[in-house]
């Protein structure tokens, strides 16, 4: 017969006095795998996201940054940061995607990072907290979200002690709710009919003071930065598939093809056919 027994030092209070105070707040995690049948298009979240890599490869996209990504990456997004990914053909990224308030992360070495790459070499010790967590959101079974909240605590702490992080409270400039839900609202249907009194009614807000206050938070107008959406978007149908510029004008928003031509040239120097024959 064998026997170890293990107990901590100072038994009164396990907590180092450089241990942080997590006021993390578990939202919901997803599971999703990309099968290419869906347009990419970079959006934004009022919260943390977690995004974690099970299967397939690709790249993780920021406004300004590309980065390639398998599985084990794990990727930390701040609120409010334009990001989407992609995966590489025939290898279609599966992935865990986990959102929480109250904290970010950042390098202990480099305070204003913006997003954080992490690779696991035990990464399953990982997958199997998203994969505990996702099943207890799922069920909804007797103290699932009590379960899910101590379970997140542990990821971070997983998070923290792995990668030389340390968590930062989102206390800076904020985007306020509205905000936030109108660009969650034109990132998720940019290629619906969209006016001012469409999101008026979405926030209940004025409509001249919506206006001012999205501008404020984004540097754009709702309507500039409901038209830049689209225009990414159809940027990607005009690299990817074979569609004539009417049709594309028309699945991303535009009431005409003379008035997407004119935006797209615009924007971009150059037609949309241009842009076409350049890539």
């Amino acid at each position: 017969m064998s026997h170890s027994k293990h107990t901590f030092k100072n038994q009164k209070s396990t907590k180092a006095p450089d241990m942080p105070n997590l006021n993390a707040r578990f939202l919901s995690i997803s599971l999703s795998k990309d099968d290419q049948d869906w347009q990419s298009v970079l959006h934004t979240h009022h919260f943390t996201e977690i995004f974690y890599v099970l299967n397939g490869e690709g790249n993780f996209l920021f406004r300004d940054v590309k980065r390639p990504i398998k599985t084990g990456d794990l990727v930390i997004v701040p609120p409010y940061v334009e990001h989407t990914e992609q995966s590489i053909p025939g290898k279609s990224l599966k992935y865990y995607v986990l959102g929480l308030e109250g904290i970010s992360f950042q390098p202990k070495d480099q305070p204003g990072t913006y997003q954080v790459f992490c690779n696991f070499d035990r990464h399953a010790m990982i997958a199997e907290l998203m994969e505990q967590i996702y099943y207890e959101t799922k069920e909804e079974l007797y103290g699932s979200e009590m379960i899910c909240q101590s379970l997140l605590d542990i990821l971070i702490m997983r998070i923290l002690r792995s990668q030389q992080l340390i968590t930062v409270p989102n206390t800076s400039m904020r985007m306020t709710k509205e905000c936030a839900q109108i660009k969650e609202y034109l990132d998720a249907n940019y290629a619906s009919q969209i006016t001012l009194d469409t999101l008026t009614g979405l926030t209940h807000m004025n409509k001249y003071y919506m206006a001012h206050s999205f501008t404020k938070f984004t540097g754009l107008s709702p309507i500039q930065y409901l038209n830049r959406r689209r225009l990414e978007a159809a940027c990607q149908l005009l690299e990817t598939t074979d569609c004539s510029i009417s049709e594309i004008a028309a699945q991303t928003g535009f009431s005409s093809q003379s008035y997407f031509t004119q935006i797209f040239r615009k924007f971009y120097g150059m037609t949309p056919v241009q842009y076409r024959q350049s890539k």
